[in-house]
């Protein structure tokens, strides 16, 4: 495969300012996530043009009712085989296989895929954690499944915010995700709008005056790593962010500029 054309170019500041957005409420099925956001921000500090506003992926999926209750899935014989070798809940099982595309890696306790939406991660990006519709308890019956279109949420929540606050933004939907090689999960883009996934700084000459050739910043997970430290994991109840620092010309390019080709993807 060629290598693309020229894409768009982020700035970064010397500086860089994270915040959580406070005042969000247990977002529940039906809830309208952008006027819910639009709401908590007008209670803060005023946003500025080409500030990036982060969303856990779990606050959309809440919203959308992705909610799965595993005391009613049935699991097929190939999920309840492969829980066996995985060492995983047969129903749990059940849930990842129907929202994958094929299994990239499989081991006592590991079990990776690629999702439907293309993201390769451990078990489909189903999780148990703040995994609760309201009114129920941690009884362990609960798990969430990823939005079922983030690009195209974060692209509504994009339009509606800038209805209503009058600015300029781009908008940013993370999950988290662990690496081969390496410790520990970052967050990392499962949604965008407006803010340019991947800046692309080939042309640009370093400080030994050689022109880069072959180099992209995927300024979009960096992006959400950096809100994710602000946003916590468990129980902070924090569940968006804003960041300021950057510069770049909107675009309308997805979350599938961030993932590799499968042609070229030598792990998934």
């Amino acid at each position: 495969m060629s290598e693309p054309p020229p894409g768009p170019r982020v700035h970064v500041a010397t500086e860089l300012t994270v915040r959580a957005l406070a005042g969000i409420p247990l977002v529940c099925p039906g809830d309208d996530l952008g006027m819910l956001l639009a709401e908590a921000i007008g209670r803060g500090p005023r946003l500025a043009d080409l500030d990036v506003v982060v969303i856990a992926s779990k606050l959309l999926s809440r919203a959308e009712g992705a909610f799965v209750d595993l005391e009613r899935i049935e699991p097929t014989p190939q999920a309840s085989l492969l829980a066996g070798e995985v060492d995983k809940d047969p129903r749990l099982v059940q849930v990842i296989l129907d929202d994958c595309l094929h299994i990239s890696r499989k081991a006592p306790g590991v079990l990776i895929t690629r999702h439907r939406l293309g993201h390769v991660s451990a078990n489909s990006g189903i999780d148990a954690s703040n995994a609760q519709p309201e009114g129920f308890g941690d009884d362990g019956r609960w798990v969430l499944r990823l939005p079922s279109a983030p690009d195209e949420a974060a692209r509504q929540i994009r339009a509606t915010l800038e209805a209503q606050l009058g600015v300029t933004l781009g908008v940013v939907v993370t999950d988290s995700l662990g690496r081969p090689f390496r410790r520990g999960s970052v967050g990392h883009v499962v949604g965008i709008a407006g803010l340019p996934p991947v800046s692309d700084e080939r042309g640009a000459v370093d400080v030994c005056g050689l022109e880069l050739q072959h180099t992209f910043i995927a300024v979009g997970d960096m992006v959400a790593a950096a809100a994710d430290l602000v946003m916590g994991q468990a129980g902070a109840g924090r569940g968006a962010a804003i960041v300021r620092g950057l510069s770049f010309e909107p675009t309308a390019l997805d979350s599938s500029e961030l993932r590799r080709h499968p042609d070229r993807d030598l792990y998934a």
